[in-house]
């Protein structure tokens, strides 16, 4: 991680290389300096019996997907994008709409805590093997 340019308390840049149990392998580059605005978003899975690409400026698009074994919803998924001028997409407001209505009784919580806290200990993780230069295992112990 690194503050490049920016005059801010936090990271304007990183890249990350992550290996699951499994052993399949992965990475991320995250920057805040692309000019003049957000270029896109993009989630590449790259696999032995099929390839997804889902990009755009809000990743919005889905770009390919192929598979060895066709699934009943594949042309259903690919039709699934849409237009978008924010770098948000329309995700944020489905999200608080279930926050709003899970407080107000009426529905169940699309996550919850315990999923939230599995993205939150890959980011202390990857803080942790950044500022120590080593690998990290998760789940931390603490």
């Amino acid at each position: 991680t690194a503050t490049m340019e920016r005059d801010i308390e936090v990271e304007d840049s990183g890249v990350v290389s992550l290996k699951w149990r499994s052993g399949a392998l992965g990475s991320m580059n995250v920057t805040m300096l692309t000019y003049p605005k957000n270029l896109e978003g993009s989630i590449t899975i790259l696999g032995e019996k099929g390839t997804v690409r889902i990009g755009g400026m809000a990743v919005n698009e889905i770009q390919h997907w192929e598979f060895a074994a066709p699934h009943a919803m594949d042309d259903d998924i690919k039709a699934a994008s849409y237009a978008t001028t924010s770098v948000y997409g329309f995700g944020h407001p489905l999200y608080y709409d279930n926050v709003i209505n899970v407080m107000q009784g009426t529905a169940e919580p699309e996550t919850d805590g315990r999923e939230g806290l599995k993205s939150l200990e890959l980011l202390v993780g990857i803080y942790l093997s950044a500022r120590d230069g080593r690998r990290v295992s998760l789940p931390l112990e603490y």
